[in-house]
């Protein structure tokens, strides 16, 4: 007889022997304590061999002394070798029924190489129940043959043809049976593989989903996209809001473009109008999906993806993201990576269902930190919705017949702040705005809005004001908060501090401007506070245009005031003035200069070495490693052009520079300065005008 069982395939009996005559010689003992599954294996047996069943290794073992079993079916529970060893013989075969989560590690571990074994998962269905009686035929097969090939080799004048025939049938059933069990723990492998693939997937996804909903502001909801980039293993991702304006109508603004934050000023270039040949934009248009694993030749590969992405565009994802059923942004997915190079094939249908189903979750996180009103970096509000609650709110006190013009416009810009992102980088730029926004929504009343109106400028409402004075006295508190909160590589700006300068506007009193009030005059009165913040940072307009002029000994770091009165009367002084110059002065009697020099100062019998945030011939602000006492005096070395001059000074004040910092801001009063020390500084400081020329 020639076995030719591949899977699938029935071995077939030797002619001229019937498959009864076969069965009714094998002894089948069925080892298994789940009744359920035992009364299944049983049916499956019965038809094939004389079955004997057993529950537990004991009664296996008192049939196995009445009769020998050809085949032992056994549970992979019981399926332990050293128990089971009295049972059998060299010629039985063993059947394992096993688990399909088991490893075939676990199963085989303990039997002996040399003993015929095959393993089945238990068969729950017609197809497996079908395979288990095949496999159960081949097993008593081998035992029937090995019985032969004994009778063969024990009976005189053996024949060495048939010998040799049998022995063959059985290494070859011998061989079918490990190669199928090479096949059943490569498909295990496969099995055990891709389901811990799924595992740790599965795992990442709820992982991130959290995340998503515990987001507690949009900055947090946003650095949420690497990892959805990780999850897909994509090379880049974009994240867009629908917005609109007047000039453009409606568009999809990237908040995060090909993995990089945004500023307001960057925007422009990356934006996608709705009606234009493009990827996002068909999103929006058709509302739906968009999977290309190829998109060179693309009509839809509009110029902004060529130029903008950090690579090559070869595949492309794109998800809506949807609030009930309208639209309010787009998810957007670049280059499949696969091993770490751009797969041909793109992104999978698994992985737009996930993206798809995170768009769902980040549609519920919008919602919560209201993403559409408000600015991705730092959280205030966006221009337009700061606008709308402006005018809610000049309606609401018109309604209520209170006295107008009891409003002010505030604008801000940070100092030098082009200087900061090109020493430190556009993240720490991007941080630095985040913290900014704190300290200024903190330095704010309840009442009162602030928005971010573009890059590094804020626009503030203050309500309840009665006057410029008051307006200006409010805005001096904001200015004196920033300057005074200690804000990373503060110390390597200009004036080894980071400041702000402002503008001050009121809103009208007429009557009729309340009537017909609107966004575009609001927007035009907050020009009128953008001139006064460039005449605080040492610019001017000129045919409504913002002019850089060459920044000489600027203090910059102040509030400046539009004067409408001035304006509507026709008059034909400055419009724009710093709001009391004295204001500098009165807490001090001598100029402080914004300038870094060393200085030594003595604690606990050494010298410690440190550098002076600001100085004048009164006193200096330097950075302390500690907390100094106040009101001691202490020895001072300053070093001013390489030359330093010894002195004493008070302890003012000495406070921690923030929460987070290791350092201290100290001020000190310099006294029993020698005729000498004072003449050196003086000139020192009468010098810096020149030297403080900075772009």
């Amino acid at each position: 007889m020639k076995i030719r069982e591949k899977e699938g395939q029935i071995l077939k009996p030797q002619p001229g022997r019937s498959d009864e005559k076969m069965t009714d010689r094998a002894v089948v003992l069925l080892l298994e304590p789940d009744e359920g599954r035992r009364n299944l294996l049983r049916f499956l047996c019965q038809d094939i061999g004389s079955v004997h069943v057993a529950t537990t290794v004991d009664e296996s073992t008192s049939l196995a002394s009445l009769s020998i079993p050809d085949v032992l079916v056994v549970s992979q529970t019981q399926a332990i070798y050293s128990s089971l060893r009295a049972i059998l013989s060299e010629k039985s075969s063993v059947l394992i029924v096993t688990e399909e989560k088991a490893t075939l590690s676990q199963v085989l571990e303990n039997w002996p190489s040399d003993l015929m074994i095959d393993l089945i998962p238990f068969p729950a269905d017609e197809p497996s129940r079908e395979r288990f009686r095949r496999i159960l035929r081949r097993s008593i097969e081998y035992a029937r043959l090995k019985r032969e090939l004994e009778k063969l080799r024990s009976s005189p004048g053996p024949n060495e043809e048939r010998i040799k025939a049998v022995y063959a049938e059985v290494k070859e059933i011998k061989n079918v049976i490990n190669n199928n069990i090479v096949k059943e723990m490569e498909k295990r492998l496969s099995l055990q593989v891709r389901y811990l693939w799924f595992q740790r997937r599965k795992q990442k996804i709820e992982e991130l989903i959290k995340k998503i909903h515990i987001a507690d502001d949009v900055s947090s909801l946003l650095d949420t996209l690497a990892d959805i980039k990780e999850l897909i293993q994509a090379s880049g991702i974009t994240f867009y809001i629908l917005d609109e304006n007047e000039t453009l109508g409606k568009f999809l603004k990237p908040l995060v473009w090909d993995d990089a934050f945004l500023s307001h000023a960057e925007f422009s270039r990356y934006i996608a109008l709705l009606d234009a040949h493009d990827f996002a934009a068909q999103v929006v248009r058709q509302q739906e999906d968009i999977n290309l694993a190829s998109v060179p030749l693309d009509k839809r590969l509009a110029k902004r993806y060529v130029d903008h992405l950090k690579q090559p565009l070869h595949s492309l994802l794109g998800v809506p993201i949807r609030h009930e059923k309208e639209i309010i942004g787009v998810l957007e997915a670049y280059n499949k990576l696969h091993r770490g190079e751009v797969s041909r094939y793109g992104f999978s249908r698994e992985d737009e269902q996930v993206l798809r189903g995170l768009s769902e979750h980040i549609s519920l996180a919008m919602t919560k930190l209201n993403l559409i009103q408000y600015d991705a970096l730092t959280g205030l509000l966006r221009p337009d919705p700061f606008f709308e609650k402006v005018l809610q709110k000049v309606s609401l006190q018109s309604k209520r017949r209170q006295e107008m013009a009891s409003f002010a416009l505030v604008m801000g810009d940070v100092d030098w702040f082009k200087h900061y992102n090109d020493r430190n980088g556009h993240e720490a730029g991007n941080r630095l705005l985040r913290e900014l926004a704190r300290v200024l929504k903190s330095s704010i009343r309840e009442d009162d809005l602030i928005c971010r109106y573009g890059g590094e400028e804020f626009l503030f409402f203050l309500t309840g004001i009665k006057s410029l004075e008051e307006a200006c006295i409010l805005t001096e508190r904001i200015r004196k908060n920033v300057e005074e909160h200690y804000f990373e590589n503060e110390e390597y700006q200009p004036r080894s501090n980071l400041t702000m300068s402002f503008g001050v506007t009121l809103l009208p009193r007429k009557e009729e401007f309340y009537a017909s009030i609107n966004k575009y005059e609001l927007k035009k009165i907050a020009i009128e506070a953008d001139m006064a913040m460039a005449e605080a940072k040492g610019k001017r307009w000129r045919a409504g245009k913002k002019l850089e002029l060459e920044e000489k000994d600027l203090t910059k770091n102040k509030v400046c005031v539009y004067n409408r009165e001035l304006a509507e009367a026709g008059g034909k002084g400055t419009l724009i003035k710093p709001y009391r110059e004295e204001f500098f002065e009165e807490k001090r009697k001598h100029r402080r200069h914004y300038v870094s020099t060393l200085l030594l100062y003595a604690e606990d019998g050494t010298f410690k070495v440190t550098k002076t945030v600001n100085l004048s011939l009164g006193g200096a602000r330097i950075y302390s490693e500690s907390k100094l006492p106040l009101m001691k005096t202490i020895d001072l070395l300053l070093v001013l052009d390489n030359k330093a001059t010894s002195f004493k000074g008070d302890i003012v004040y000495s406070l921690k520079a923030s929460p987070e910092s290791t350092l201290y801001y100290t001020g000190l009063k310099f006294k029993d300065m020698s005729t000498v020390g004072r003449r050196m500084l003086e000139n020192y400081l009468a010098s810096l005008p020149a030297r403080e020329g900075i772009s």
